[in-house]
């Protein structure tokens, strides 16, 4: 029951926030489910990049899909994505643990300090758009090592650097998020081949169609919800399970 509220949960973070989605998904997977680390991994690259897609549909139908930032952001999230997952040959798990639980932080701190849009650029000059590419490689290895999709790196990019409103560049985010964490599973798949692991299709089935509910509902309430006081609430609870991961796992490594 606790995997099914945590799958619904994703859900409606995906819908109504564009991101945090996946923050949640590792977790879930590993210490409700009882997954070892890399499959939870694995799996959370699938059910994050299909609720993300299935999220976005509202979204691209209401014309609030950026495609050329897709492309410009995406495309070298995918080559990002397809390095993480190589990487993740050669970290352990409790390494793997320990970097999410530092991006679970460095989350909560952005959700803290929300985006304004009066800082961010109307124009797409030539270097803030080589920036939103290094974003896109950066934010895509970080997916493929420890399977976030990023979003809450990559709203803040679209934002401060691609001059996208906030709206728009949640329905973008969920678009990059989708592809990167599509490639990032590609990869990951010789991962878990190389160490004889295997995936639960039935959880990662479960997971998504009931993440896609969730998704759905919360860009139905999104409107309806103080964005602000949502982020922030979030954040803290960033914070609790960021703590959490690192008491866990700071042993493994010594």
């Amino acid at each position: 029951m606790l995997a099914w509220i945590g799958a619904l949960l994703i859900g409606l973070t995906l819908g109504l926030l564009g991101s945090g989605g996946s923050i949640l998904t590792v977790p879930v997977l590993t210490y409700v489910v009882g997954q070892e680390t890399k499959v939870a991994i694995a799996g959370s690259l699938v059910i994050v990049g299909i609720i993300s897609l299935f999220s976005a549909i509202p979204y691209a139908r209401q014309k609030q899909v950026k495609w050329r930032t897709v492309v410009l952001f995406g495309v070298p999230g995918m080559m990002g994505a397809a390095a993480g997952a190589w990487a993740a040959h050669y970290v352990s798990d409790a390494l793997q643990m320990l970097v999410f639980a530092v991006l679970l932080l460095s989350a909560s701190f952005l959700m803290f300090r929300p985006v304004k849009l009066d800082d961010a650029n109307t124009e797409h000059s030539e270097r803030a758009m080589s920036k939103i590419a290094l974003d896109g490689f950066v934010v895509g290895a970080i997916t493929g090592l420890v399977g976030v999709g990023g979003g809450f790196l990559i709203i803040p990019a679209l934002v401060l650097l691609g001059g996208l409103s906030m709206r728009l560049a949640v329905g973008t985010s969920l678009v990059i998020i989708a592809i990167n964490s599509l490639a990032g599973f590609v990869s990951y798949l010789q991962v878990l081949e190389a160490l004889d692991l295997s995936l639960d299709w039935s959880i990662i089935g479960i997971f998504s169609v009931i993440g896609i509910v969730g998704g759905w509902l919360g860009h139905k309430i999104s409107s309806k919800i103080n964005q602000e006081l949502l982020k922030k609430g979030f954040a803290v609870f960033l914070v609790l399970m960021g703590i959490f991961i690192l008491y866990k796992n700071l042993p493994g490594l010594f």
